[in-house]
């Protein structure tokens, strides 16, 4: 069994390495512009058309001014960067160091590759340098990205920021049971907290919205995320 004062060690160095991946994220996303954070499924396959319109939506963003974070991996984060690698635009990968997960994809930009071992920190990269969220279809990862940036608006902690969610036929039921069970039965929200998000299945639709949410101030964008 381990003694108490080899743990206090451990923690002390387990804190400087959350402390250099914060530092390192920092420095290396402070200049990338204003960005949009594209979540999804990690085992979406390219001939899925969520991958095809994970893939256009984030072309149309890059034509639209906008760069576009993913976590850095296969799938919908894949189809996010190719997306932005195909038209020539910012495209990063903050990638997290799993066992079944080898390395990145292949359309980051060399130089905006970030290895995490920490999910809360990559988490505050997706958050602190995004204006917008885009939510594709995914497992558990997807939804603690999606349910991370809606209690961080909800509590004001950031600034209110488009959170569209893409995939009518997969997003209406978990929808249903928010109305149905935490507003409506057990009052664990407020009926104004819906408008937090938005549904579609319209690659037009994200774009539009996100661009009216703006109005053209997209070049004077700022980090949102206060620590």
């Amino acid at each position: 069994m381990k003694q108490w004062s080899q743990i206090k060690g451990e923690n002390a160095w387990t804190m400087f390495k959350v402390v250099a991946e914060l530092v390192e994220g920092f420095e290396r996303l402070n200049q990338i512009g204003p960005c949009v954070s594209i979540f999804g499924s990690a085992r979406t396959k390219p001939n899925h058309p969520y991958y095809q319109k994970a893939v256009l939506i984030a072309q149309k963003l890059i034509e639209e001014g906008f760069g576009i974070i993913t976590g850095g991996g296969p799938g919908i984060m894949e189809a996010g960067n190719k997306g932005a690698a195909e038209q020539g635009g910012v495209s990063v990968g903050v990638n997290i160091n799993l066992p079944m997960e080898q390395g990145h994809n292949e359309f980051i930009d060399p130089d905006k590759v970030l290895n995490h071992r920490y999910f809360f920190v990559r988490k505050v990269m997706f958050v602190k340098y995004a204006q917008a969220f885009v939510v594709l279809p995914g497992g558990f990862g997807t939804m603690d990205e999606l349910f991370e940036v809606l209690t961080l608006v909800q509590t004001k902690k950031i600034s209110m920021v488009p959170i569209i969610l893409v995939g009518v036929e997969f997003w209406s039921g978990l929808k249903e049971w928010i109305v149905k069970t935490m507003l409506e039965r057990e009052k664990n929200i407020n009926a104004d907290d819906l408008d937090l998000f938005k549904i579609t299945d319209s690659v037009d639709e994200v774009i539009e919205y996100i661009n009216d949410f703006y109005r053209g101030s997209k070049a004077e964008l700022e980090p949102n995320y206060q620590l």
